[in-house]
Parts: structure tokens; C-alpha cells; sequence
């Protein structure tokens, strides 16, 4: 092998990395109605609505709080699509030349919080002063 045919080599490679596909993924989390701080598996992610980036599928724990509503907690999971399969996440991550985004959106509705009454207060304290006794 001449130097020319090695350098050619070398640059036909360089291209080829270059070239190699690449997976977005993106989960866009809204709250109805908008504006909840929301928390994804123990990190502050933002206000809704919020994207982010992830690179992991699985069961996510979600928390969203906004203030005058009640502080939602739950959990999502995110299932991996066929081309993050083991075998197949190589074809889509390494050798496909395009650009895959994985794009998830959820939507939470927040139920507003329902304060008790004065009157509700002052039973709740009876009844714990007598069980007190």
C-alpha cells in the first residue's frame, strides 16, 4: 500500500465517523394548568411546560407542586422503541447516517388544593383533645 492509497484511508475513515448517525431523546413534561415545578427522579427540572434531555428509558418518579394545588406525585416509564433494542441501539447509535429523535410528551392535571374550613379546623382539634384525655 502506497503513502497515497494509506492517506485516502485515513481521511475515508475520519469521514466515516463523522458521518455516523446519532439519537435525541426529549421529554417534554405539561401541566394543566401550566406553571408547576417539576421534579424528575429527585432533580428540579423546571416549570411546566419543560423539555429535557434523557438518556435512560425505565420508570421515572415525576413530583409537580405549584402553589393553590395539590402536590402531585406519580410515576411514568418510558419504554424503549425498537431501535433501542440491544443489537438494534448499534445500528441507530453507530452505523445509520441520519439523526433519530425520540420525542415524549406527558401532561398532568393539577387538582386545586382544598384548604378546610374554620369549622372543619375546630372539629379536627376537638376530636384530638378528646382523644387526648
Amino acid at each position: 500500500m502506497n503513502t497515497h492509497s494509506a492517506g485516502l484511508l485515513i481521511v475515508a475513515g475520519c469521514f466515516a465517523v463523522l458521518l455516523t448517525g446519532c439519537v435525541e431523546r426529549q421529554l417534554t413534561i405539561n401541566t394543566e394548568p401550566q406553571g408547576g415545578l417539576v421534579t424528575l427522579n429527585d432533580e428540579q427540572i423546571g416549570v411546566s411546560p419543560v423539555t429535557v434531555a434523557f438518556n435512560w428509558y425505565g420508570d421515572y418518579n415525576v413530583r409537580v407542586s405549584k402553589e393553590g394545588y395539590e402536590t402531585l406525585e406519580t410515576h411514568r416509564e418510558l419504554k424503549a422503541p425498537l431501535h433501542d433494542w440491544p443489537g438494534l441501539d448499534f445500528i441507530a447509535h453507530v452505523l445509520y447516517p441520519g439523526r433519530i429523535v425520540d420525542e415524549y410528551e406527558w401532561t398532568f392535571e393539577l387538582t386545586p388544593r382544598q384548604d378546610p374550613t374554620r369549622e372543619e379546623l375546630v372539629k379536627q382539634g376537638d376530636a384530638l383533645r378528646r382523644e387526648m384525655e
